[in-house]
């Protein structure tokens, strides 16, 4: 009876050691030598991957809040949230006692992406703003596999809402009830300064095109700050994808994530 009980032990320690050890084989190890992006799929090129990485180095180095990119393969059981919490836990994105870490995981096989915010900045980009993030910045990008544009557009918004450009209460209270009112205006002011012009300068017989070039893009913008509640889209701003004069980044301070955040698939 006892060499069974020992042999019982003997194979529940086992068997706690290899989920352990599965548990440790589904999440890769920090990034030695440190990266803000990690690409583990080879979806970006190596340059998206520098711009990205010396855009969120730059802000890093400004701020000391750390935006984090991962790009995995697949999240395999877990959901998307769950994973993304554990990683940005494990890798301690974030400065320690700031806790103001920010990572946006996206699982490329299983198509999902979720931006996890650590505790310290929820309060600037809450969940439902991380929403609108994903839904319309992320999502309609990675659909049509414009996956460096969908990153870059959405560190662009976060940067804004975390320096506080953007105060995430107003953006939520613009806009949020009433997207048609919205579009009805931006119909109204494309109608009025696009093809009002073009109009009027085909009556002159005119080849002038009325200010046409960079009139869509603007509208378009309104547009999409409409969606976001306010502000506007940032098309890179003072943190465009600008180099940081080559530095590299320090590693991350041990940040901790309180289960805030918001995803998407496409």
């Amino acid at each position: 009876m006892r060499y069974l009980s020992a042999t019982k032990l003997v194979v529940v320690l086992a068997l706690f050691l290899l989920q352990g050890l599965a548990f440790a084989q589904d999440f890769p190890t920090a990034p030695n030598p440190p990266r803000l992006v990690n690409d583990f799929t080879g979806t970006l090129s190596a340059e998206e991957l520098g711009k990205l990485e010396q855009k969120l180095l730059a802000y890093s180095d400004s701020t000391s809040t750390q935006v984090s990119i991962v790009l995995l393969g697949s999240v395999g059981v877990y959901e998307i949230s769950d994973y993304a919490f554990q990683l940005g836990e494990q890798w301690g994105i974030g400065g320690k006692g700031k806790d103001n870490g920010i990572l946006i995981l996206a699982a490329m096989n299983d198509r999902k992406v979720f931006i996890a915010t650590g505790r310290g900045m929820e309060g600037a980009i809450p969940d439902a703003l991380a929403k609108r993030i994903v839904n319309n910045l992320i999502l309609p990008n990675f659909k049509t596999e414009a996956y460096y544009l969908g990153l870059d557009e959405a560190t662009t918004m976060i940067f804004k809402l975390a320096s506080g450009e953007y105060k995430a209460d107003e953006v939520m209270s613009d806009g949020e009830d009433n997207p048609i009112l919205g579009i009805l205006f931006l119909l109204f002011f494309i109608f009025i300064f696009v093809v009002l012009p073009i109009i009027k300068n085909r009556k002159d017989n005119n080849n002038h095109m009325g200010g046409k070039g960079g009139g869509i893009n603007f509208w378009t913008t309104l547009l999409l700050a409409n969606a976001l509640g306010g502000g506007g889209r940032g098309s890179g701003g003072s943190f465009g994808g600008s180099s940081s004069g080559g530095g590299s980044f320090g590693g991350f301070g041990g940040g901790s994530f309180g289960g805030g955040g918001a995803g998407g698939s496409w």
